[in-house]
């Protein structure tokens, strides 16, 4: 699908040129895939840590729901000047990066964020699901601290018996406390089997663990059976070929049953693997629409999804971006009852522009729309049925309801 953004997630690699830059047009969701950068993670789209992003990625706040914030316009950096800072700081022998991050901080753009070579290329993984590092999500609370929100099972840092709720206090004698996260990830990337030693704090007792880089993947969509002929599928990222993961399964579940899609934690991905994924139960029409500097674009679903079959999203507070704009489709062309707390509202899209030292900025260009054209930038999305705990029990209520399960 050309011409589409990339949501959180980014492009293979911005340097190809123009063609690959239009193909892919913007990446809309920087922070955890970002959110406002508050999570890192060493794992893929709101994957465990180490570049955050989507692999190592950041995410939306910590808690259920994330704050509610007035609708507004997003801030955005002027590309140009942007450009022409980082132009004069690699004229003068200085970091073109850093120039660039100084106009971007000073603009208001809070979804933007500037990207050396190494941390770029390493998003390429992201987008097949797959990254380097030690397999922890970490999120960073509002005072600064850097927490482990979830470990994957299987890797250096579960083997090393690192749990959530670990303060991670420094990385190779580096502390972390107060860094961002893309500063975090950074630091936990690096080549497979090289070490790295991090510093925790656990119910108050220091921690000090040496572990060893590894590649690993995540499972973008899992699939499992509840009684009833219910199905349950979890989309954790939309990364490439989720999309294709999401309607086989679809296709897969016991005629007559309902399905759960479960976008809990889901912190986005890729723009056309999430349209891919919301085909799965439309016949075509309308997903989403979007701007890029005022040029208005839209997203439309292929024909022939599931349009029977009974249909509850399962969504909170680290639902975001491309997951966002699933739900959003869903919920507004009344094909699916939303259940959960209200997601985190990241709405905005980038475009990643390349600077003359090869380092990438992405910078907000515009927002997205649903389908009744809500924009869920600082708003997210409320769910039809509130549910802060018990979630996938309040939804086989609600498929009951509608003659699903026992």
């Amino acid at each position: 699908m050309p011409g589409l953004p990339a949501l959180c997630l980014r492009p293979r690699d911005v340097r190809r040129g123009a063609v690959l830059t239009l193909v892919f047009l913007a990446a809309v969701g920087a922070g955890a895939c970002t959110g406002s950068w508050d999570r890192a993670a060493s794992g893929p789209s709101a994957a465990p840590a180490a570049l955050v992003a989507a692999t190592e990625s950041a995410a939306g706040q910590p808690g259920p729901r994330a704050p509610v914030r007035a609708p507004r316009e997003a801030a955005t950096a002027d590309r140009d000047a942007v450009a022409r800072a980082a132009a004069e700081a690699v004229a003068e022998g200085k970091s073109a990066k850093s120039a660039a991050q100084d106009v971007v901080s000073r603009s208001g753009d809070r979804w933007a964020a500037v990207y050396d070579q190494g941390e770029y290329e390493a998003f390429a993984d992201d987008l097949d699901g797959q990254w380097t590092g030690v397999g922890l999500w970490a999120g960073r609370r509002r005072d600064g601290r850097i927490e482990v929100d979830r470990v994957q099972p299987g890797s250096p840092a579960a083997r090393a018996g690192m749990r959530a709720g670990d303060r991670l206090l420094s990385i190779d004698g580096q502390g972390v406390t107060g860094l961002g996260v893309a500063e975090v990830v950074s630091l936990l990337r690096g080549e497979a089997g090289t070490p790295v030693q991090l510093k925790l704090t656990r119910a108050g007792a220091d921690l000090t663990e040496t572990v060893r880089r590894e590649k690993l993947r995540s499972e973008p969509v899992t699939v499992r059976e509840l009684p009833g002929g219910i199905t349950v599928i979890k989309v954790a990222s939309f990364t490439r070929g989720s999309g294709d993961l999401v309607r086989s399964a679809v296709r897969a579940a016991p005629a007559g049953g309902g399905v759960m899609l479960d976008l809990r934690g889901n912190t986005g991905g890729l723009v056309t693997e999430a349209v891919t994924a919301a085909s799965a139960f439309l016949d075509g029409g309308l997903v989403a629409t979007y701007d890029v500097r005022g040029a208005q674009r839209a997203l439309y679903a292929a024909p022939g999804g599931d349009t029977a079959r009974p249909l509850v999203a399962l969504i909170d507070g680290g639902t975001m971006s491309a997951a966002e704009l699933v739900t959003g489709a869903l919920q507004d062309r009344g094909r699916a009852v939303v259940v959960g707390t209200r997601s985190f509202g990241k709405g905005a899209v980038q475009m990643p522009t390349e600077l003359p030292d090869g380092s990438v900025a992405e910078l907000t260009v515009g927002t997205y729309r649903t389908p009744a054209g809500r924009s869920l930038d600082g708003t997210g999305i409320t769910p039809d049925l509130a549910a802060a705990d018990r979630v996938e029990e309040r939804a086989r209520t609600v498929l009951s309801g509608i003659g699903v399960g026992p």
